[in-house]
């Protein structure tokens, strides 16, 4: 998959365990989630467009890089998706931040759409879709959808933990996004819950155990 990006940093990896223990509280998870998440928009960022403009240093003037265009928007689903937006912005601070709402359903698993709140024009922005879970995938895909649907082009989807069975719906609903991910777990069990995963990364996130 030519498109999809799984992480081996090893401090990524040593992250993604801290996150893994069901002693970590809540206080620490948070911040593990927003460290993780600035790790990979690290390299997930690494081809936004730049252009020259002049500068004056204490010495004399130059011109110089800076990021071009209407930048970044960072567009999390809600809720867990929340933790991974100060990651992002601690590299971009002036990225925009849209929201997405999802909800799956507790019988099927189909996501259902409550809140869509994207920044404008989106059709000229980067945007980085960030949510901690791939699990089936179908959350992941029906967000990028919605923002194809309002014009976004150019599209990179963030997590942390995936489920094979999740990077491969993305892969195939949206072949043109690029996919970065911290880790591959085995599979989903029959409740559709990443296995060995790391339990609600929204509840662990916001202390709703």
């Amino acid at each position: 998959m030519d498109n999809v990006r799984v992480f081996d940093h090893p401090l990524i990896q040593h992250k993604i365990s801290r996150l893994r223990d069901k002693h970590t509280g809540t206080n620490e998870f948070r911040q593990l989630v927003g460290e993780i998440a600035m790790l990979e928009g690290f390299e997930a960022l690494s081809d936004l467009p730049l252009e020259e403009i002049e500068v004056e240093t204490p010495i004399e003037k130059c011109m110089t890089p800076v990021i071009a265009g209407k930048k970044l928007a960072v567009v999390p689903i809600l809720r867990a998706g929340l933790g991974m937006v100060d990651g992002v912005l601690s590299l971009v601070p002036t990225a925009k931040v849209g929201h997405i709402g999802l909800f799956r359903d507790p019988e099927t698993h189909e996501p259902h759409e409550y809140y869509c709140k994207l920044p404008s024009p989106i059709e000229e922005r980067t945007i980085v879709v960030v949510d901690p879970m791939l699990a089936t995938g179908g959350s992941g895909s029906a967000a990028i959808d919605f923002i194809k649907q309002h014009g976004g082009r150019k599209i990179k989807f963030m997590c942390i933990i995936a489920a094979p069975e999740g990077v491969e719906k993305l892969h195939n609903d949206h072949p043109d996004v690029q996919i970065y991910i911290g880790h591959v777990d085995r599979e989903l069990n029959s409740d559709a819950y990443i296995c060995p995963g790391l339990g609600d990364a929204g509840d662990r996130i916001f202390g709703t155990l």
